[in-house]
């Protein structure tokens, strides 16, 4: 009976969340109706369990969120994002419509903007660029979301989103683990993506079928918006700084953060304290990347303040609001799925997940199980978060003993963490089409293609690395 209200507890925050609810209300809700049988009391797991692991997730990626919200919103009302995604649209052509959106969308995530922020900045490029080609709209979903939430966020090396970050804490690794194999992956999703869409678009122009829907309004020129050479500027500074401070190849000469600087706080007995410096210092690479960012992409961006077409402190007060907004969504996740996987209820389900693990290997069972949790939450972030803080320690020892790369463990594990995010309930997902102005009906089908390709992604990886013994 356990068993049976944890499965009641997922499928009704899934439900409820598809019909609109918001998870940081309705999670805390079906987190006690999971444990309504256990034998914990009902307030310890809300206020002791979840609201604990609430606590640990946000103190710990808190700063990626508020700085990486703040950069995207200069980034979207300095005009910047709006001139890279302008200037990829011309360079490639209506010809290349589906490639042009989904390179727009990969700079901008590879840059360091929100992913959401880049869905509100590419679709009216998307939109136009397909009415334009005459390519039925119903695609643009499917193409916004493999160009923002697949390679680029998980795949290739150095990449700021946070789904790269969260696998540094639990293994010391650096957002560059992995080279090869992110960019084998990169070469997958890019090629199912074009196959796909390319063959979608094809088939329904053959029966007739074009953009349809609303027509869109062609934008005027804005010459508040800054050369496209120097809105890149953030973008690659992001980058740099983040290698810099990172040093993922752990070159002797390269920077080193000071692994004392944390003894100091020991004497405070705060209950949230890192372990080492190893667990923080990518978060710490990232925030600092972000912030210095920030204040070039202010400057790069001003003529749009100076000429009050925007206001510079609302837009630096509506990025940090967001941001708490964003983390605790994802945090609400989070602890919900913490909570699923404490109960007695789901120990025979993480005996099988063990047993994944030591008959097929660690890296197996990383990405059945973070594709388990990404299921269960909605949330790429939320589902790798739960499943490392489960099992990372196990197949990080695992890992070892066998031999196995930690920069592989944490390269797969990362792209596994998209392989079934896009389910109905997906926070994500459902904003995405609001923005593109359609339903699941019209265009969840592409998706779910789509998300069906990439699941076997982590697995051909794993072929690789186990082939090539490249990580």
């Amino acid at each position: 009976m356990e068993t049976f209200c944890i499965g009641v507890a997922i499928v009704g925050l899934m439900m409820f969340a598809y019909r609109g609810w918001s998870i940081i209300l309705i999670a805390p809700f079906f987190a006690v109706v999971a444990a309504i049988l256990s034998e914990f009391g009902i307030m310890p797991i809300y206020s002791e369990l979840y609201m604990t692991r609430l606590a640990e997730y946000t103190k710990t990626y808190y700063p990626v969120f508020l700085f990486g919200a703040v950069f995207a919103r200069l980034m979207e009302k300095g005009g910047l994002a709006s001139a890279i995604a302008g200037k990829i649209m011309s360079l490639l052509g209506e010809q290349r419509a589906i490639l042009a959106v989904i390179l727009g969308c990969a700079a901008l995530t590879y840059g360091g903007l929100s992913v959401f922020v880049v869905a509100f900045v590419m679709y009216p490029f998307g939109a136009e660029i397909f009415r334009k080609a005459n390519i039925p709209k119903r695609l643009l979903p499917a193409t916004l979301w493999m160009g923002i939430f697949s390679f680029a966020m998980v795949a290739l090396p150095g990449t700021p989103q946070i789904q790269n970050i969260i696998p540094s804490s639990y293994f010391g690794t650096s957002t560059w683990a992995g080279v090869g194999i992110g960019l084998f992956a990169t070469i997958l999703f890019l090629a199912m993506s074009m196959g796909w869409l390319t063959f979608r678009s094809k088939s329904l122009q053959a029966k007739g079928e074009g953009y349809g829907g609303e027509v869109e309004q062609k934008q005027r020129k804005d010459r508040t918006l800054p050369d496209w050479k120097f809105a890149l500027i953030p973008l690659l500074m992001v980058i740099v700084i983040n290698i810099i401070l990172s040093n993922p190849f752990h070159l002797e000469a390269g920077f080193h953060w000071d692994e004392t600087s944390l003894e100091k706080f020991v004497p405070f007995k705060l209950t949230l304290l890192a372990a080492s410096v190893g667990k923080v210092q990518a978060i710490w690479s990232i925030s600092v990347a972000l912030i210095v960012s920030s204040i070039a992409a202010a400057w790069i961006g001003r003529k749009r303040y100076l000429s009050k077409k925007e206001n510079f402190l609302d837009t630096i007060n509506f990025g940090a609001a967001s941001s708490c907004a964003a983390v605790l969504n994802v945090a609400s996740g989070f602890a919900f799925g913490s909570v699923m996987v404490s109960m007695p209820g789901f120990f025979p389900i993480r005996e099988i997940l063990i047993d994944i693990g030591n008959s097929a290997g660690p890296l197996v069972s990383a990405v059945v199980t973070t594709n388990i949790m990404g299921g269960i939450t909605g949330s790429a972030s939320g589902g790798l978060t739960i499943a490392l803080s489960m099992l990372g320690e196990q197949w990080a020892t695992m890992a070892a003993a066998q031999g196995i790369s930690l920069d592989a463990l944490h390269r797969i594990v990362s792209i596994a963490a998209i392989g079934i995010d896009p389910v109905p309930h997906c926070g994500a997902l459902v904003t995405l089409l609001a923005i593109c102005g359609l339903t699941h009906k019209e265009s969840y089908f592409d998706i779910i293609v789509l998300m069906v390709l990439k699941f076997f992604v982590p697995f051909l990886c794993i072929l690789f690395y186990t082939i090539t013994g490249i990580a």
